[in-house]
């Protein structure tokens, strides 16, 4: 069975070519443009693992990975930052992310991560 990603990020052009690069890579993705309606899509056990950008505007990562450690608590999340900094990515694994990876993201490290975390 195809692993289930839940891909969040506000930048539309970069989700859905990362989608695509992902299904080729022969996983099941959902994308969501928001944090809001990465929780509106979220449902415990519908998915594997969470790919989430912590820069976005109303929501940010850090609410949307909090929200959704309290509906399933043991559901992975990578967390993507495109800043220079570590720290926000750092705090999100204080928070209960699996990791974090810095954009400009490269997809043989993001598809390692996943199997990483998902074996």
């Amino acid at each position: 069975m195809k692993k289930r990603i839940l891909l969040v990020d506000d930048e539309k052009e970069f989700v859905n070519t990362l989608g695509q690069r992902l299904e080729l890579r022969g996983y099941q993705v959902k994308t969501a443009e928001s944090g809001e309606e990465c929780l509106d899509f979220y449902q415990p056990e519908m998915f594997d693992i969470v790919v989430l950008d912590l820069m976005m505007p109303g929501m940010n990562g850090i609410e949307v990975l909090s929200r959704l450690k309290r509906i399933e608590k043991e559901i992975p999340v990578i967390l993507l930052t495109g800043h220079g900094s570590t720290k926000e990515g750092e705090e999100g694994i204080k928070m209960g992310a699996a990791d974090y990876l810095m954009k400009p993201l490269d997809i043989e490290e993001l598809t390692g991560k996943i199997k990483e975390i998902l074996s």
